[in-house]
C-alpha cells in the first residue's frame, strides 16, 4: 500500500488547512497518510513512506519557520531516492518578492535528497479558497500518478 507523510508549519492556521486538504485527498485516493506539525517531526520519517510533502509558511521577508529550522537543515542530508516529494504552502502576496519563499527553499532542499519532484510546487495566498482546493487536489493527483 502506498504511504505518505505530510508535514506542516503554521502560525495563522492556513498551512494546517493546506496540509489537511492534501491529507484528506491522499486518503480519498486510498493512500495511508500521516500528518504532523514540523517541530514534532524528524525528517527521517520520510525514509519510511513513498510520498513526502511539506507545507511551510514564509515568515516576514522570506524567513523559514523558526520551529522548522532543524527539520530544514537536516532534510538535504537524507537519501530519499525512489521517493516522490511535493511542497505546497500558504503565504501573503502583501510580501511581494518574498511571497512564499519557504516553498521554494524546501523544494530546493528536497532536490538535494535525490527524491523525485512529483508536482510543481503550489503557492496559496492566505486561506485556501475553492480555487486553491482544486489546485491542491490536482497537486496530489499529479504526485500520486508519479508514484505508479
Amino acid at each position: 500500500m502506498t504511504s505518505a507523510h505530510v508535514v506542516y508549519a503554521t502560525i495563522t492556521g492556513n498551512n494546517e488547512d493546506v496540509a489537511d486538504i492534501i491529507t484528506e485527498h491522499l486518503e480519498d485516493l486510498g493512500i495511508k497518510t500521516t500528518e504532523t506539525e514540523i517541530s514534532q517531526t524528524d525528517p527521517a520519517v520520510f525514509s519510511d513512506v513513498d510520498i513526502c510533502i511539506v507545507c511551510p509558511y514564509t515568515y516576514d521577508e522570506g524567513a523559514l519557520p523558526e520551529e522548522g529550522m532543524d527539520f530544514y537543515d537536516d532534510l538535504p542530508d537524507l537519501d530519499l531516492k525512489g521517493k516522490v516529494f511535493g511542497v505546497a504552502g500558504s503565504g501573503d502576496t502583501f510580501y511581494e518578492e518574498f511571497y512564499n519563499l519557504a516553498v521554494d527553499k524546501f523544494t530546493d532542499a528536497f532536490k538535494q535528497t535525490g527524491a523525485t519532484q512529483g508536482a510543481e510546487s503550489v503557492k496559496i495566498n492566505l486561506e485556501p479558497d475553492e480555487d486553491a482546493i482544486t489546485r491542491l487536489d490536482q497537486f496530489v493527483d499529479t504526485i500520486v500518478e508519479k508514484t505508479k
